[in-house]
This record gives structure tokens, C-alpha cells and sequence, in this order.
């Protein structure tokens, strides 16, 4: 639950509030410094793919403990920026380190422990992501304004390194068997009647490389869904208070939409969570396409000040639904074995997509004057997203499974 705390959409929302600041006292535009973080998002996405390399290679506690004291001083350096170029590698480091490598390695790392249980644990986790739509903005604002935006990215650097490094030393393990458990807190088998179990649970578990994966339809397909909302929700956050009063609602609306955002997130990803352990997870997919749909939507009709607390809301049941269904979907089909590596690809694609989403919204609403054009041609995503989600079946070898994990 703490990676999410100090990953995610909170960290987005977190970073924003920087902004006005920096702009203020270093004389830019705000078009150059918002370029300036597409720019590092982008390149950020790159280093995911290392990441679950290494993720794979080495235990979770060393790697996550690196990229935690990594994460903490990057922070702290971002208080030092005096140039375009200091910002464009504060910006890219950050997306690395926090948004990308830290949320890759915790769900991740839940992905590994839980096998029968992963929905309802990746929900759990998941409450931290919640916690940080709802903390980060206001802590980030309190700091700012008794520190200056320079002691703040100070202070965030230390919070990271008191509340995320000690408790990765202290916690964190490679897997369940490193310590003599099975997944799920399960004991080592004792008796036979346990050990056919056991090995029962372990042969009905696949076992895919990267490259198998890549090779299979479902791959690709879900892929296409979950960088979706990345794409257009990130476009939609960023954009927020202009969509708003594109519609004529009141600018101050905008923080009071956000605020719905996490608990309409919370809810939906507990509820994902479970289901996702008895229904199959396309089904669940697709329902996080709906609800992205439905959000677009519904930004037409809205014109009243309440309309904008159920957008908010329709916002939030996208993100909460998408982000666990994503989380547990990657190994259910392709198991423990190269998880890292399979899930770097796969936030290498969320990541590029969040940061060229905010670009297209904002080029057709100063084409035309107005998102209308921007929600329509975005719409055909989750759309199809919906259809891709239902084909995108659990991919099979066509061969004994207990002979693959030989």
C-alpha cells in the first residue's frame, strides 16, 4: 500500500502543484514547462523495461531499495533547478523512479506472493493509490507555502526516504518460497495429501518467458486496453479545469472533481479486486473501458455544478477499475516465472501513453475552441477497447502445463 502512496496518479496530481510555483520564480511559460514534462515522462517509459529486467534478476528488496534512495535524492536535487535541460532531467527521473519503477515493483511484488488471493490483496494495495489522490495535493500545497517550493521537493525527498526505505529493509522479501512459504501465506507441504496439493496449485499456474508472451494475441490486446486509460485519463486530469469551464461550470470545481476522484477509485478497486478472482478478467477489462466511455460521455450533457461531482466520480471508477484489473490480469495469463520483464513492457506502454496524452486535447482544443472534437475521436479508444478486452481469452502453450514448468 505505500508504493502506491508514493507512485501513481498521486504523484501526478503531487507534481502539479509545483508548477504555478516554478513557473512564478523561474520566469517560464507555461507551455515550456509542460513540455518540458511530457518530455521526461516520455523518456522515462524507457527505463521501465530495464527495470522488470532487473526486477527479475535480483530480489525486490534490493531493487526497490535502490530506486526508493534514488527517488529521495532526486527530489531533493529537483530543488536546485536553474535550467530547461535540470528540468527535463528532474522531470524524466522522477517519472522513473516514482510513478514508474515504483508502482511496476509493489504491484509486482503482490503479483509474486498471492496467487489465490492476488484480486482482493492488489485492492488492498491499491488503497494507497487512493490515499495519495486525496493526501499528496494538500501536503504538497502545505509545504510549499510554509517552505517554498524548493524546501518542499526537500522535504518530500526525506518523507520518501523515512516512510519508504526502512519499512523495504525491514518487510520486503523476493518471494513466499525464499522464506519457506507458498504463495497466499501457505505452509510447505508435510504430508502427501498437502504435497499433491501444492503441486496441484503449482501446475495449474502458467509459466511464461517475455518472449512466449509477446508472441500470443492476448498480448497484444490487452496491452491496447490498458494503455488506454493512460492515454486519455492522464489527457482529461491534466486538462481538468479547462474541460470544466469549456462546459461553463465554475473553475473552482476543478480541485472539488478531483476529490471525488479517490474514493470513487477505492470503491471500484475493491470490488474489481474481489470479482477478479471469480469472473474472468477480460470481462472485468472491458468493464473499466465502459466506465471510460461512460466518463467521456458524459462530459456532453454536463452543464450543472452537480454533473461535475458524478463526472469526478465516473473518472474515478475508470482509474479504480483499471488500475487492479491491469495489475492482476498480467500474471493470472502469464504467471510468476518472467513477470518483471512482462510487466516493464507493459508500464514501458502506460507510461509513454500518459505522457502523450495531455498533447492532443490540448492541440484540438486550440484548433477548435473546445474539447467536442477531442472526446469524440478519443471515444473510439475505450470502444474498442471494450471489444478487445472481451476477445483477449487466457493464451495457452497446446502443450501439458506440468511439462512447461519442467
Amino acid at each position: 500500500m505505500l508504493g502506491g502512496f508514493m507512485s501513481g496518479p498521486g504523484q501526478t496530481y503531487g507534481v502539479s502543484g509545483f508548477i504555478d510555483p516554478m513557473i512564478n520564480s523561474l520566469g517560464w511559460s507555461r507551455t515550456r514547462i509542460s513540455g518540458l514534462y511530457s518530455a521526461g515522462s516520455m523518456t522515462a517509459s524507457f527505463g521501465m523495461i530495464f527495470v522488470g529486467q532487473l526486477l527479475d534478476r535480483y530480489s525486490a528488496r534490493l531493487v526497490l531499495t535502490i530506486v526508493a534512495i534514488l527517488f529521495g535524492l532526486v527530489l531533493i536535487g529537483m530543488s536546485r533547478i536553474n535550467s530547461e535541460i535540470e528540468a527535463y532531467l528532474g522531470f524524466s527521473a522522477i517519472r522513473t523512479l516514482g510513478q514508474g519503477s515504483i508502482m511496476l515493483i509493489t504491484t509486482t511484488m503482490v503479483a509474486m506472493w498471492f496467487v489465490r488471493l492476488r484480486g482482493r490483496v492488489m485492492a488492498i494495495a491499491m488503497m494507497g493509490t487512493a490515499l495519495s489522490q486525496a493526501s499528496f495535493p494538500p501536503l504538497i500545497q502545505y509545504l510549499i507555502n510554509h517552505l517554498g517550493w524548493r524546501d518542499a521537493w526537500v522535504a518530500l525527498g526525506i518523507i520518501v526516504w523515512v516512510f519508504l526505505v526502512a519499512p523495504v529493509l525491514i518487510l520486503v522479501r523476493r518471494s513466499p518460497e525464499a522464506i519457506g512459504l507458498l504463495p497466499d501465506g501457505d505452509l510447505k507441504p508435510s504430508s502427501k495429501d498437502d504435497s499433491d496439493l501444492a503441486l496441484k496449485t503449482t501446475i495449474e499456474e502458467p509459466k511464461w518467458t517475455l518472449g512466449e508472451a509477446i508472441r500470443t494475441r492476448s498480448f497484444w490486446l490487452i496491452l491496447f486496453v490498458g494503455s488506454t486509460p493512460s492515454l486519455i485519463s492522464t489527457a482529461m486530469t491534466f486538462h481538468n479545469e479547462s474541460l470544466l469551464v469549456n462546459r461553463g461550470l465554475n473553475p473552482e470545481l476543478a480541485a472539488a472533481v478531483l476529490a471525488t476522484v479517490a474514493p470513487a477509485s477505492l470503491g471500484a478497486s475493491i470490488v474489481i479486486g474481489y470479482l477478479s478472482e471469480r469472473l474472468p478478467n477480460r470481462y472485468l477489462l472491458a468493464v473499466g473501458q465502459i466506465f471510460l466511455a461512460a466518463t467521456m460521455m458524459f462530459y456532453f450533457v454536463m452543464n450543472k455544478g452537480w454533473h461535475a461531482f458524478i463526472y469526478g466520480g465516473l473518472l474515478g471508477l475508470s482509474g479504480g477499475s483499471n488500475m487492479v484489473v491491469n495489475s492482476v490480469i498480467w500474471p493470472n495469463y502469464y504467471g510468476r516465472h518472467r513477470l518483471g520483464s512482462i510487466r516493464g513492457v507493459v508500464t514501458t506502454s502506460m507510461v509513454a501513453m500518459s505522457a502523450l496524452g495531455p498533447l492532443p486535447f490540448g492541440l484540438m482544443f486550440d484548433v477548435t475552441g473546445g474539447y467536442t472534437s477531442a472526446m469524440l475521436v478519443f471515444l473510439i479508444l475505450p470502444v474498442s477497447g471494450i471489444i478487445a478486452a472481451v476477445i483477449a481469452k487466457p493464451p495457452s502453450k497446446g502443450k501439458d502445463l506440468r511439462e512447461v514448468l519442467t
